[in-house]
């Protein structure tokens, strides 16, 4: 089948590396075009470029995908079907009307719609996930699905162990649609939920929070945007890389202090609701990851 591709992220990257394996290569793929990132700016192709590049693949990488040039370029190719995951741009008409277009979303929608899915469910503390693909339409992530199978969340995923094994689905339940082209199903109405983009808000930990439901976050935030909690005295944010829960909160419990439970080693614990979060990992600013009793040694407080 005649294909074309069109994502962005290290994900995205995966799923394009199943498709061209295949029978279903794609005869041009779509990302992002390169942009400044990192402390110095330097210009980065996305994930995708790279990938498309490594697999001998033509790439295109448009401003704006909907301009009369790509429309033209995508149009010249006669394209059965548009592959997307991943894109970061809101695909539109006339694309929508004029192909078919499947989505790889990892979630079993219609939870988790939107940005940010597989960071969602483990921060949500959701004992499953998964990896639905959808025709796309208007909505955001809300058209009818064709194929849709399930993935356990262990008790030590997180962002990274996760995504990778949900990379590997996806990409053979997008190969497995385009080979069988399976019937598809409207969404139900209930259990819809959206994965809004991670903003710096939802990295801080609140001690409102309980134990199990603040790991949850630092497990779904790593590695790649990573938790963190505010040091006192106004002395900035410490990352916190692992962390676990202590159930027990002492007699003169605060939510949101810092403790240092003495040693030897030391622990460093932010009482939350109903207990405390052991920092077993941290990353200061600016520094290496490190054991929380490391960062804690020579310090009187933490902070």
């Amino acid at each position: 089948m005649r294909t074309i591709y069109l994502g962005t992220s290290d994900f995205a990257a995966g799923i394009l590396a199943h498709l061209a394996a295949g029978p279903h290569r794609p005869a041009l793929v779509i990302t992002r075009p390169d942009r400044p990132r990192g402390r110095g700016r330097r210009m980065q192709a996305p994930p995708v470029a790279d990938r498309a590049r490594a697999l001998g693949l033509e790439l295109f990488q448009p401003d704006n995908l909907h301009e009369p040039d790509p429309l033209e370029r995508i149009a010249a190719l006669r394209p059965e079907i548009l592959c997307v995951c991943a894109y970061a741009v809101l695909i539109r008409e006339p694309l929508l009307s004029s192909y078919e277009v499947l989505n790889v979303h990892p979630s079993l929608l219609p939870r988790w719609r939107g940005a940010a899915p597989i960071e969602r469910a483990i921060m949500a503390g959701d004992p499953r996930t998964g990896v639905s693909i959808m025709r796309l339409e208007a909505g955001l992530d809300s058209g009818p699905v064709s194929l849709q199978e399930t993935e356990v969340i262990r008790a030590e995923d997180d962002f990274e162990s996760l995504s990778a094994r949900l990379e590997s689905l996806g990409g053979e339940l997008l190969v497995r649609a385009l080979d069988e082209r399976p019937p598809s199903a409207e969404q139900p109405a209930e259990g819809v939920t959206y994965a809004e983009k991670i903003e710096a808000a939802d990295r801080t930990l609140d001690p409102e929070r309980s134990p199990e439901a603040l790991e949850c976050v630092v497990r779904g935030l790593r590695p790649h945007i990573g938790a963190r909690v505010r040091l006192p005295r106004d002395a900035g944010f410490l990352g916190v890389v692992d962390a676990r829960p202590v159930l027990e909160a002492e007699p003169d419990h605060e939510e949101g202090r810092l403790r240092v439970v003495p040693g030897p080693p030391p622990r460093l614990l932010l009482e939350c609701r109903g207990g405390a979060l052991e920092l077993t990992r941290v990353q200061p600013p600016g520094g290496r990851a490190m054991p929380g009793a490391d960062w804690l040694r020579g310090r009187p407080a933490p902070y």
